[in-house]
């Protein structure tokens, strides 16, 4: 499938925040709840692009197919990046189009827009542990595990976290 990764407008924010939340809730990861606070916090692109660069997937017929939150360092939106490093958050790819490189288009945009910030070495996420095709992105990537750094917002939703570090300067 032919995707291109570029910044999301803001027409594209309702869109893009049901993919979001139907990617969490599909997949069982969140309940579908409506009164519920992180579905809502999925659905709030608009809210999101404030204080983190929001990406999207597009084809090329211009349907935006996933997308993700890339959080510079001091964003509100760096949940566990410190000193260094960037993150990203709330990745996300539509059903059908899983399999054909969205996902993996999304973060390598993240890992090149880390790594052109001064003076940060490093890219950092968290995910929960029935996320395996993002894990399978992530190893394939180079990120690699950091369980010294694992947490949960919530006591029932535990959260993995994965890091990609380069040397400054290194391409």
């Amino acid at each position: 499938m032919d995707i291109a990764i570029r910044q999301a407008r803001p027409e594209e924010y309702p869109e893009l925040g049901e993919i979001t939340a139907q990617a969490y809730v599909g997949d069982g990861l969140l309940d579908a709840n409506p009164d519920g606070y992180y579905l809502g916090v999925l659905k709030d692109v608009a809210g999101r692009a404030e204080d983190s660069v929001v990406l999207v997937a597009v084809r090329a017929d211009g349907r935006v197919v996933g997308g993700v939150a890339f959080a510079p360092p001091g964003s509100r939106y760096c949940d566990i990046a410190g000193p260094g490093e960037a993150e990203f958050r709330m990745l996300a790819v539509a059903p059908e189009a899983r399999g054909q490189g969205a996902g993996e288009a999304l973060v390598r945009e993240c890992i090149d827009r880390a790594r052109a910030l001064p003076g940060v070495r490093a890219l950092v996420l968290s995910t929960q542990p029935a996320m395996r095709g993002a894990h399978r992105i992530y190893d394939r990537l180079g990120f690699v595990r950091t369980p010294e750094r694992d947490w949960a917002p919530v006591p029932e939703v535990p959260l993995l976290t994965y890091r990609l570090e380069w040397q400054p300067g290194a391409e």
